[in-house]
């Protein structure tokens, strides 16, 4: 597949070839949940949630969240695996042309970057800086990997770093704990937005 391809999304969750869901949620945001001292609730938007693990623990964690994804068939299977009593909301959407125009307390992705075209990485960072409030946070898994023929594409820490620092301060970043076929490849970012933003 050629950057200038555009990558299927819905045709891929109606073919059931989404090799990508683990059926879980992202292992290193699991681990930030519970070790982070975090403050009580507040908003949440996940882009690209697929099938909506991520956006169910953020969830349980007592935060407000909205899952949004391209592909209808990903968000009628997400509201399907979501429980009872969890608050979790989801909706079809393109983060990147703005489709939710609200700002968030948090913005946490799970490998979405590396899954659009990289042409479109500018217009990522600036759904980014839209999506979340002045001094709000950005949390993002990033797939440290070479391959250029994705998705997924790879990318660098310091590709991440040039291209987000603009409109964010970046708190830390780690090799989180990952998925077994995943070990090492992620690398984990929390970043704040900058108040004069």
């Amino acid at each position: 597949m050629t950057h200038t391809e555009k990558t299927d999304w819905e045709s891929k969750y109606q073919n059931k070839d989404t090799q990508w869901d683990k059926g879980e949620p992202s292992p290193g945001l699991v681990d930030f949940l519970l070790n982070e001292k975090l403050p009580d609730g507040g908003t949440v938007l996940v882009p690209g949630c697929g099938f909506g693990h991520d956006v169910r623990a953020w969830a349980r964690a007592g935060f407000d969240t909205l899952g949004l994804d391209i592909a209808p068939t990903a968000i009628i299977r997400a509201r399907e695996l979501t429980p009872e009593g969890i608050t979790a909301q989801f909706s079809k959407g393109d983060f990147l042309k703005n489709d939710h125009p609200t700002e968030y307390d948090w913005l946490f992705e799970h490998t979405l970057f590396c899954a659009i075209q990289p042409e479109h990485r500018a217009d990522y960072v600036r759904a980014a800086a839209r999506s979340v409030r002045k001094g709000g946070c950005l949390l993002a898994v990033h797939y440290i990997i070479p391959d250029e023929d994705g998705p997924p594409y790879g990318t660098t820490r310091e590709e991440v770093c040039q291209r987000f620092e603009s409109e964010f301060d970046l708190l830390k970043d780690w090799i989180p704990r990952s998925y077994s076929n995943r070990t090492g490849l992620e690398r984990m970012f929390y970043w704040r937005k900058k108040k004069n933003q």
